[in-house]
């Protein structure tokens, strides 16, 4: 099997997975169990989305389709801004300052 799409949660996986089983491609989401790995913050980009080497090429010029799902007019539709992931970051980094400091006053 090869990974055919790195998704930035279960969610999403699940999506591009349901997609491509529509299409008669054979699709396993990996990652379950690290979803939780950092309790309640949502944890992104531990799960994919595997196929068979044979469906691989299909697979992926699907997913091609997907991200890049079209106007009208032809033109690209832009990708959303996860402000979730964004302020999840900022979040852990100001865990790990706030780690640093305890540590220091030691």
């Amino acid at each position: 099997m090869q990974i055919a799409y790195n998704a930035r949660d279960l969610t999403e996986a699940h999506i591009i997975a349901g997609l491509l089983g529509a299409h008669g491609i054979s699709a396993h989401v990996g990652g379950h169990y690290l979803q939780g790995g950092l309790g309640e913050i949502g944890a992104a980009g531990f799960t994919n989305v595997q196929v068979d080497e044979d469906d691989y090429l299909e697979a992926r010029r699907l997913i091609a389709e997907y991200e890049g799902a079209a106007t009208e007019d032809g033109r690209s539709v832009p990708p959303v801004n996860d402000a979730g992931e964004f302020y999840a970051r900022w979040f852990l980094l100001l865990l790990l300052a706030v780690a640093v400091g305890f540590v220091l006053t030691l």
